[in-house]
């Protein structure tokens, strides 16, 4: 890299390209000139449909592939913020727009889309974790409402969200699969607890959450009572596609163009190991950023998620974990400190994302559940045998 740079690599767009190029441009010029973003950017943005323009209108733009990746480049290189809602954009919207009714979808997208409604995912419990359909949160209907009484554990934003979106029981008696419904759940509603639990990192995004008790209005039931399995697949494949960004902190945080502008920024580097290193962090960024292009779009239109999310994930899971090393090894000695960045300069992004990164190769599905489904579903190898 000494004398030389790695750029965004630079691809043949059919001519339409540059009309969404000019749409999202204009868009910049009338409401941030100068990029000056006002208060309420993120609902214009939102309300535009350029926050998540691969889904239908009104909520996005029924943008495909390559008008997707101009809109990005473009709010890139204008360093527009976009809003911070990961579950609520990532998941649990995009379910809403498979299986929510047009109340639902009215009622919850515009806050999900801003970012004014933080969300969260009940899933996981104590006893069902990458065994899910095990889950034992039991939903029982009374009247015009459901009843729960349950854990759930690994709940990330829990006890700063607004919504939740839930999977209970509601037939004990059906087979495993075929018993479970799927819900929207107030998270201010009574009988919730939150326990938020302390990582390593010393942030607790992850929490407990107990449900004594609570009541959910069953117009808040996603699709049809008992068929929540098949709407937790679409919310799984949506998580995979979320989950595996370009970051070291699924989506947030560093990404591997981030350490590759402090890196131009010195100068370049003349240890060949992390020119080496950067080279392939270069190329695992690209080839994820392409893959994700050609998945989305296909999850929002409600077809099944195919294993390529799983592929996706797999793949950047470690690419996660090679930024946060990477960003470790430039820092020289000054890695051994509480507080480091490359080349020295101390940015708390950095141990905190190092300490996080173990965390990505488990959380959304193991790396070895991930290798499975590849194993299963791409290559056609016998399915593990039962425990």
């Amino acid at each position: 890299m000494a004398g030389g740079s790695l750029r965004p690599m630079d691809f043949d767009l059919p001519l339409e390209a540059e009309t969404y190029r000019d749409e999202i441009r204009a868009f910049l010029r009338e409401h941030a000139p100068d990029r000056r973003f006002p208060a309420d950017w993120n609902r214009r943005l939102a309300e535009a449909g350029w926050v998540a323009p691969h889904w239908p209108k009104p909520w996005g733009r029924d943008a495909g592939p390559v008008q997707q990746l101009v809109i990005d480049e473009e709010l890139r290189s204008a360093q527009a913020p976009r809003p911070l809602n990961p579950i609520g954009i990532g998941w649990a919207g995009p379910t809403l727009l498979v299986a929510g009714t047009q109340e639902q979808q009215d009622r919850y997208m515009p806050g999900i889309l801003s970012g004014a409604e933080l969300w969260c995912q009940l899933f996981s419990e104590p006893g069902a974790g990458s065994d899910l359909a095990s889950l034992t949160t039991r939903a029982e209907r009374d009247g015009d409402e459901y009843v729960v009484h349950g854990q759930k554990v690994w709940t990330t934003f829990a006890h700063v969200a607004q919504y939740g979106i839930l999977l209970a029981r509601t037939d004990v008696d059906a087979e495993q699969h075929r018993g479970i419904s799927y819900f929207v759940l107030d998270m201010r509603a009574p009988g919730i607890t939150v326990r938020p639990i302390k990582q390593m990192d010393g942030n607790a995004t992850f929490n407990e959450v107990f449900l004594d008790g609570v009541r959910i209005p069953a117009r808040d039931l996603v699709g049809e009572e008992n068929d929540g399995w098949r709407l937790a697949k679409v919310t799984l494949g949506n998580e995979r596609v979320s989950l595996s960004g370009e970051g070291a902190l699924w989506g947030r945080g560093p990404t591997a163009s981030t350490v590759l502008d402090i890196v131009r920024a010195h100068g370049g580097v003349d240890d060949r190991r992390l020119r080496q290193k950067l080279a392939v962090l270069y190329i695992e960024s690209e080839v994820l950023r392409l893959i994700r292009l050609r998945t989305v779009s296909a999850l929002v239109r409600g077809l099944e998620p195919g294993p390529e999310t799983s592929v996706r994930k797999a793949l950047s899971d470690e690419h996660g974990q090679h930024v946060m090393s990477l960003a470790h090894d430039l820092a020289g000695t000054a890695g051994m400190l509480a507080d480091f960045g490359p080349f020295g300069d101390p940015d708390p992004i950095w141990p905190e994302g190092f300490l996080f990164s173990p965390a990505l190769t488990i959380g959304g599905g193991t790396s070895e559940v991930q290798r499975n489904i590849i194993g299963e579903r791409v290559l056609g190898l016998p399915r593990d045998p039962e425990s």
